[in-house]
């Protein structure tokens, strides 16, 4: 991990920690592990998934994954979605501290934005796959990828979503919690 990366990755932790109290962006019982339960969590994508390409984080909260793919690649044109203005305006504040212009975050929720056609889609926490999947249809790109973070019942509701004829599904093991799963969505027809 480069200097710049740690350097950043701290700054981002110390921003969740000051604004946490006011606007809940992770759950506070998990603060005393934040390094490790979410931003090493969400660093395991940045570093599973090309560095090529455009990225669409939808429900991004308090900006995981999605600010963290920005810190490692703060070349990469980054878009993180988030309907709950409070946290946008987190979202906009760490952007400009951790200096990534390439980073922006909106105000929208995910129904009613544009179709995006992005490279790459993410979520964290934010619904069942069932769910996700119609966000995938209407924001990825063909041949884009979808890097769905899922905790400990990925399995079943892999199984609860049926057959996903237009994705191969690749299940990638979590580092950081061996019960969890990254879900890698090829999008391979419309």
């Amino acid at each position: 991990m480069s200097a710049s990366r740690e350097a950043r990755l701290a700054t981002y932790a110390s921003l969740i920690r000051k604004w946490n109290p006011a606007i809940n962006l992770v759950a506070p019982a998990t603060l005393a592990n934040l390094e490790e339960r979410h931003l090493a969590d969400s660093a395991q994508l940045a570093d599973l998934a090309p560095a090529d390409g455009d990225w669409l984080d939808i429900g991004s909260g308090g900006g995981l994954p999605g600010l963290v793919v920005a810190i490692c690649h703060p070349e990469r044109p980054t878009r993180l979605v988030e309907s709950d203005r409070r946290k946008v305006a987190f979202l906009h504040s760490a952007i400009r501290t951790l200096d990534l212009p390439q980073c922006e975050a909106v105000a929208a929720r995910i129904e009613t934005l544009a179709p995006a056609n992005a490279r790459h889609l993410s979520a964290r926490a934010l619904a069942p796959l069932s769910r996700l999947v119609p966000y995938l249809d209407r924001h990825l790109a063909l041949g884009g990828t979808g890097w769905l973070m899922k905790g400990r019942n990925w399995q079943a509701e892999l199984e609860a979503a049926g057959p996903l004829p237009n994705y191969r599904v690749i299940a990638h093991p979590s580092v950081t919690d061996p019960e969890a799963a990254i879900l890698q969505l090829d999008r391979l027809s419309a």
